[in-house]
């Protein structure tokens, strides 16, 4: 896949960012992810697809709808209007919150969550934390690429489609 730019040090010095923007404005490359994703998740015993903010949301939407399913959003704190559960996460430097509506997932559904890219598996991880609060299961967390040479601390299947 050639359509994602690295672009080196952003948002700091030493990261090397791989940026998907051209993958989105690329609409072969688009239908390409999601049909791979289709491929995998097509007639799996899946009641949601999750959509982790921010680039999660645009896989994971064209995804459900892709597949016919429901699709629910975990967003950073203070951006869903009714009723949440949260979890804290540690990152590199610090620590952030994620946030999931408390109706959006039910006791026993079966869940795929979805982001753009798996780098340490601190947000993918806690994504899965707050579908299990809420009763759910995870049956796998889907990325675009995966940053291999970063280790990873998961407790979840994975699944991508470009290691990088």
């Amino acid at each position: 896949m050639n359509n994602i730019r690295t672009v080196p040090n952003f948002p700091k010095t030493g990261i090397m960012f791989k940026d998907i923007t051209p993958l989105l404005a690329d609409p072969q490359g688009m239908q390409d992810v999601i049909k791979y994703f289709t491929i995998r998740y097509k007639g799996r015993p899946i009641d949601k697809i999750v959509g982790i903010e921010s680039r999660g949301f645009i896989f994971g939407a064209i995804l459900a709808y892709q597949l016919n399913k429901p699709f629910v959003i975990i967003r950073k704190p203070n951006k869903l209007p009714a009723e949440k559960e949260s979890i804290e996460y540690s990152l590199e430097y610090g620590t952030d919150i994620l946030e999931i509506h408390k109706d959006s997932i039910l006791p026993g559904e079966n869940v795929v969550i979805v982001d753009d890219l798996l780098a340490t598996g601190g947000t993918a991880n806690a994504a899965a934390q707050l579908i299990e609060k809420l009763g759910g299961k995870v049956l796998e967390l889907a990325f675009v690429i995966n940053l291999k040479e970063l280790k990873k601390n998961l407790d979840y299947p994975t699944f991508s489609l470009l290691d990088l």
